[in-house]
């Protein structure tokens, strides 16, 4: 599904915005079990669901300030009793009407809401008074127009790029468009998070459209183990192409790097991502390959599995046993079409404002998907610390890199590209180096590089342990936003964390290009495939087949 070409709603200008609506939703009742928390009345048939937001007037040092709560819970406060309900034969509203029960106007609910607090304009983001709303104290729906403004931790009156990721989940379509600031979740690193076929590549995909447009120009490099990103090709050259164009003749550029093009430089290699390449090497292996690989670093850019190899010799003898096995070993895993001798001196050509290019992985295998992405991340985070103290302009701009399949990147437990991303995510901000992480099972990711993801986007989530891994490490969801995981369905999500000043549950809004992971149609493609067999006899005759046209060739 895409988006219509007039669906791009402006960020907002402020917040200098009225706060509550006309629309009275219930009244206070009573402090709730948590300090934040209060509980009040309301009708049951306005759909009112957790989630909404609800606010209220109340004095705050002398100030009048409106304040936002988060409703978090319902249940039933009174209706029908439940003894009319209970047998299936009875209809209710005829017993209570037998009865004289009203059976109109009577339904209510009581519902707890959490109290997020007043906007305070000094320091962006909201103050939490402390006041529980006393009993009988009116509430009100909160203003679509105020909450696209305040819920984002956006700085408005900048030019600064956002991203329209979508609309409040308990609104009306497009009613409340939130806006999420790009810089933030680039420099403080963000996770995708949510089950198979729940809708994380989509998401994805949404804010690489959003930070490919005219007012970010993103440099983006992905790494796609599956190929699902080839369709933003289409952000060149189909319909909704004018939506990424800039007035300046700005177009994204997007560049597919298929598995064929993609390559590794040895050079580009440490030493210890050579003994991960070997097998089995043994102690007297370590220390010639380390003393020859040492020369090799310092003396040349250009280094082949045979430069190693005579190196070895150099340090050990040519009549070694130890390098022959060395040489069988590095033979073995160097010389592949994947590695090259020459290390890679301009990284522009992956990472340049405005270009979004897409690695795909679909043919390698996990441990040189890992090696790739340590060697070029290394690369790319030196050029950007080279950048920062102005030593090599190269790379002299930001860059984003996101990973699709996150875990396999960040497994927790020990992995070539583990230890350059937990640098990254740890000290990438001060050289403009972000990480997007991507993932299905968030209980498979090294807890300190999810942790260190400052922008969450939460989407369902049915497997416990996973629900766990998150309120471990997503310190920004609370729990009462987090129980609502398991319900959400496609397209819906939580999004937390450094972007946002509190926790919103949305709807994620259409691509603007087509999706490229959609679910294959099984039985739509298997009945394909059988007519295909029917009418395209492959040779193959019944084992039972008794004439003398038996097909004899092996299986």
């Amino acid at each position: 599904m895409t988006s219509d070409d007039d669906d791009l709603p402006s960020p907002p200008a402020t917040r200098d915005l009225p706060a509550l609506t006309e629309t009275p939703i219930g009244t206070v009742a009573c402090p709730g079990d948590d300090p934040s928390e209060f509980e009040f009345i309301a009708p049951g048939d306005q759909g009112l669901r957790t989630g909404e937001f609800v606010a209220y007037n109340a004095t705050v040092g002398g100030e009048q300030e409106a304040i936002l709560a988060r409703v978090t819970n319902t249940a039933q406060e009174r209706g029908l009793p439940g003894e009319f309900l209970a047998n299936p034969d009875v209809d209710p509203a005829e017993v209570a009407g037998a009865l004289g029960v009203p059976t109109e106007d009577t339904e209510l609910s009581r519902f707890t809401a959490r109290t997020i607090g007043y906007f305070d304009e000094q320091i962006s983001t909201f103050t939490n008074p402390r006041i529980q709303p006393q009993p009988g104290t009116r509430l009100l729906l909160a203003a679509d127009t105020y909450l696209e403004a305040v819920l984002p931790s956006a700085d408005w009156d900048s030019e600064s790029g956002t991203g329209h990721l979508g609309w409040l989940l308990n609104r009306p379509h497009g009613a409340a468009n939130i806006h999420i600031p790009i810089d933030t979740f680039a420099a403080t690193h963000l996770a995708i998070l949510a089950s198979t076929g729940s809708g994380k590549s989509y998401t994805a995909s949404v804010l690489i459209e959003e930070m490919m447009r005219p007012a970010s120009r993103a440099a983006m490099l992905i790494f796609d183990p599956h190929g699902e990103y080839d369709t933003l090709r289409k952000m060149r050259r189909d319909k909704h192409s004018h939506v990424f164009e800039g007035d300046d003749g700005y177009r994204p550029e997007i560049e597919i790097i298929t598995p064929d093009e993609i390559t590794i430089p040895i050079p580009d290699l440490t030493y210890s991502d050579l003994l991960a390449l070997l097998d089995g090497p043994s102690d007297r292996m370590r220390y010639v390959l380390n003393e020859a690989w040492r020369d090799l670093t310092d003396e040349s850019n250009h280094i082949t599995p045979q430069d190693i190899i005579n190196k070895c010799e150099a340090v050990e003898g040519e009549r070694s046993g130890t390098v022959d096995a060395l040489a069988w070993r590095l033979n073995k895993s160097l010389n592949r079409d994947l590695f090259v001798p020459a290390a890679r001196d301009d990284l522009t050509d992956l990472v340049a404002p405005g270009q979004v290019t897409v690695l795909k992985l679909n043919r390698l295998s996990q441990s040189d998907q890992q090696m790739l992405a340590a060697a070029l991340l290394r690369k790319l985070y030196e050029a950007r610390e080279a950048a920062t103290r102005g030593e090599d302009d190269a790379i002299d701009h930001p860059v984003f890199s996101l990973f699709e399949e996150g875990h396999r990147f960040a497994p927790d437990g020990d992995a070539r590209s583990l230890g350059i991303l937990r640098r990254i995510l740890s000290e990438g901000r001060k050289f403009g180096f972000g990480v997007g992480i991507i993932s299905q099972r968030p209980s498979k990711i090294d807890p300190d590089v999810l942790s260190q993801c400052g922008t969450q986007i939460i989407m369902q989530i049915q497997n416990p342990n996973d629900q766990q891994a998150i309120r471990t490490s997503v310190e920004s969801a609370g729990e009462d936003v987090l129980d609502e995981l398991p319900g959400l369905t496609p397209g819906q999500a939580v999004v937390a964390g450094d972007a946002m000043n509190t926790p919103v549950l949305l709807n994620v809004r259409a691509r603007h290009t087509e999706h490229g992971a959609d679910s294959p149609e099984a039985t739509k493609e298997w009945k394909t495939a059988y007519d295909r067999g029917e009418n395209e006899p492959t040779g193959v005759t019944d084992a039972y087949d008794r004439s003398d046209d038996v097909d004899e060739t092996p299986l």
